[in-house]
C-alpha cells in the first residue's frame, strides 16, 4: 500500500490539486490546518481576530472561561446598561462570525471538490485548530477525527483540533479537544477512542510528547496521552503535524513518527514567509513498514529529498537532495528564491491545456504510472545507475484507457563512446530488453526517444547552444510527465541556474515544435481526448477549447471562426 501525507494545509488548495494529480497513491492523508483564514481577505480576518482576543480576555476577567465565546457575548449583550462601545463591539463579532462560518463551509466546499477528483484512491482529512470540527462541512465523509477506516490488513484512525486557543476561528465551531495535559486516561477522549479501535497507524495534529513537539519559545507541547498509547500498543505509523519547525523522521520503540512540516506556505509571528510543500511518501507491504521518502512539491515538480528504509532491522537515512534537506532542518527557504520560468508560448499553453485534462485523470493512467515507477526501480536497482523517463501522450494528460500504449522518453547515464543513434548504445539496449522483460504484456510501450543525462549535463556547464540532445531534453522536461525524477532534477536544477540559456535552447526549438503541432496524429490525439471526456459526460469548456484552437495554430492569437479538429 502506498501512502501520502501533507499536514498544515493554510488553504494551498491549488498545491492539494497539483498534488493529487501529480503523485499515484493508495491512500491520502490530508491533515490540519486546511484552511488559512475565515474570510477571503486579510482585513476582516485581522478585524475579527481583534475582536475575539479582545472579548476572550473580557471573558476571563469576568470568571467566565468555561462558556463558549459566542454565547458569552450573546449573554452579554443581553446585559441592560451595557456600554455603547461594548455593544457595539459585541455587534460586529456576531455579525463576523456569520461571515466566517459560511466562508468557512465554502472553502471546504472547496476541497472537497478537489478531492473528489481522485476517485480510486481514498482520501482522508484531519481538522486541526484553525479548523471548524469537520462534521460541520463537505468534508464529512472524509473526516478522520474520531473515526477509523479498515485499509486491506491495516487500521487508520484520527484525532484532531489541539489543546491550545486559537483566535481567528469560531470558538462555537471548532474541534472540541479533550485529550489535553492534566486529563487522565479514564476521561481523555482520545485515549479511549484509540483504546476501543486499536488503529495500526495513528494521524492526529498535535504530536506526541517529546516528539516533534519543541516549541523554542515554552518547549515541549506534545500529548503525554498519544505517547504513552504509542509506545504502549502495536502503533506502526504515528502521523502528526501543527509545530512546523519541529519537523522531520524519528523511532521510538516500534512506532515510525511523522512531522512533514508545512504543506502550504505559513506566515509566522515574525512576518517571515515558510515556503513548505513537504509530504511523505509511505510505503508498507502487509502490516510492515517498509519505506519513507521525503518529498517536496515546487510548483509543478516533486522532488525527492531523503530516502528512510529498513536494513537488518534498522532504519536507514539516504539523503537524495543535499540543499533541499538541508534547508528542510535548518527551515530555510530554498525555491522560493528561484525566479519562476516563463515557457514559450506554445509549451504554456500546451501545459495549460494538459492541467485542465488531469482534473479527470482516469484508472488506467494511474495504474499505468505505477507501473512504470516499479519498472524503474528494479532496472534501477540491476543497472546499479541512473534511469528515469518522461511519460508523452494520453498516459501524460491523465486520460490513458486500457487499450492505450505507453510512450515515453528513456534517460541514461551513456559512456563517451555513445554515437547519435541511441538505439546502438548497449546501455540503452540493456535497459530497453529488461523494460520489455518486466511489463510482458501487460501493455504496449515504445520508447520514443533516448537522452544520455551525461552529455546533457556537460552542454549546460560549457553553455553548449547547439547540442541536440540537450535542445531535445529541455523540449521534454518542458511538456512531459517525469518518472523517479530524482535522476532528472538535479540537471534541470543545473539548466535553472542559468535562465537566459534555457530560454535561448528553448526558442530555438520553437520552429521544430510548430512543425511537430501540425502532425495529423498530434492534431488526432486531441479529438481523441474529448471524445474520453464526453464517454464519461464531460463536455468541453468553451475557454478550453479555445486553447487547444490557438495551441493547435502554433500558438498564435486565436481565430473565432478556426474549427477544432
Amino acid at each position: 500500500m502506498k501512502l501520502i501525507y501533507a499536514a498544515d494545509i493554510h488553504g494551498a488548495f491549488e498545491r492539494v490539486k497539483t498534488l493529487l494529480y501529480e503523485t499515484v497513491a493508495d491512500v491520502y492523508v490530508i491533515s490540519g490546518d486546511l484552511i488559512d483564514i475565515p474570510f477571503y481577505n486579510m482585513d476582516s480576518a485581522i478585524r475579527y481576530h481583534e475582536l475575539q482576543t479582545y472579548f476572550h480576555g473580557l471573558r476571563g476577567r469576568m470568571g467566565k472561561a468555561g462558556v463558549i465565546l459566542e454565547d458569552f457575548v450573546d449573554e452579554l449583550l443581553e446585559v441592560p446598561d451595557i456600554p455603547e462601545e461594548v455593544q457595539s463591539q459585541g455587534t460586529t463579532y456576531q455579525q463576523y462570525t456569520i461571515r466566517a462560518r459560511r466562508v468557512m463551509q465554502q472553502k471546504y466546499k472547496v476541497l472537497e471538490n478537489i478531492i473528489s477528483l481522485k476517485q480510486k484512491s481514498r482520501v482522508f482529512c484531519l481538522p486541526g485548530n484553525y479548523d471548524m470540527d469537520l462534521k460541520y462541512t463537505s468534508l464529512h465523509e472524509q473526516d478522520l477525527h474520531l473515526h477509523w477506516y479498515q485499509i486491506d490488513q491495516l487500521r487508520i484512525a484520527g484525532y484532531g483540533g489541539a489543546d491550545v486557543w486559537t483566535a481567528g476561528i469560531p470558538e462555537r465551531y471548532i474541534v472540541n479537544y479533550r485529550a489535553g495535559i492534566g486529563v487522565d486516561e479514564k476521561h481523555n477522549e482520545m485515549y479511549r477512542f484509540f483504546k476501543a479501535v486499536k488503529p495500526d497507524i495513528i494521524v492526529t495534529h498535535q504530536p506526541p510528547h517529546g516528539i516533534h513537539d519543541g516549541v523554542q519559545s515554552t518547549g515541549p507541547s506534545g500529548s503525554p496521552t498519544l505517547r504513552s498509547f504509542c509506545d504502549n500498543n502495536p502503533v506502526i505509523l504515528s502521523l502528526s503535524g501543527h509545530i512546523h519547525a519541529a519537523c522531520g523522521f524519528q523511532v521510538e520503540e516500534d512506532t515510525v513518527f511523522l512531522n512533514p512540516s508545512n504543506f502550504g506556505e505559513v506566515t509566522e509571528i515574525t512576518a517571515e514567509v515558510y515556503e513548505g510543500g513537504f509530504f511523505y511518501a509511505i510505503e508498507i507491504e502487509g502490516i510492515r513498514l517498509v519505506k519513507v521518502i521525503l518529498k517536496k512539491l515546487v510548483d509543478q515538480r516533486i522532488y525527492d529529498i531523503a530516502d528512510y528504509f529498513l536494513r537488518d532491522g534498522r532504519w536507514i537515512e539516504q539523503v537524495i537532495d543535499p540543499e533541499r534537506f538541508d534547508a528542510f532542518q535548518r527551515r530555510q527557504n530554498v525555491d522560493m528564491k528561484v525566479v519562476k520560468y516563463s515557457h514559450i508560448p506554445e509549451i504554456q499553453l500546451y501545459n495549460e491545456i494538459k492541467q485542465f485534462y488531469r482534473m479527470f485523470q482516469t484508472h488506467e493512467t494511474e495504474e499505468r504510472l505505477g507501473m512504470l515507477e516499479q519498472v524503474v526501480l528494479l532496472i534501477e536497482d540491476k543497472l546499479r545507475d541512473d534511469i528515469a523517463m518522461d511519460v508523452v501522450g494520453s498516459v501524460n494528460v491523465g486520460l490513458s484507457e486500457e487499450s492505450s500504449d505507453i510512450d515515453f522518453i528513456l534517460y541514461l547515464r551513456c559512456d563517451s563512446r555513445c554515437g547519435e543513434d541511441f538505439t546502438q548504445c548497449e546501455r540503452y539496449r540493456k535497459a530497453e530488453a529488461m523494460i520489455r522483460d518486466i511489463l510482458g504484456t501487460k501493455c504496449r510501450v515504445e520508447i520514443l526517444d533516448c537522452i544520455d543525462l551525461n552529455r546533457v549535463e556537460k552542454s549546460i556547464r560549457e553553455k553548449n547552444y547547439e547540442c541536440e540532445i540537450t535542445q531535445r531534453f529541455v523540449a521534454y522536461r518542458s511538456l512531459c510527465r517525469p518518472i523517479n525524477y530524482r535522476v532528472i532534477a538535479p540537471i534541470e536544477d543545473l539548466l535553472n541556474e542559468d535562465l537566459e540559456y534555457r530560454r535561448e535552447v528553448e526558442g530555438s526549438i520553437r520552429s521544430y515544435f510548430k512543425i511537430f503541432l501540425t502532425t495529423s496524429q498530434h492534431v488526432r490525439s486531441f479529438s481523441k481526448y474529448e471524445s474520453r471526456l464526453n464517454a464519461i459526460g464531460i463536455k468541453l469548456p468553451e475557454s478550453i477549447r479555445g486553447k487547444v484552437r490557438q495551441y493547435l495554430q502554433g500558438g498564435e492569437d486565436e481565430s473565432p471562426t478556426a474549427p477544432l479538429a
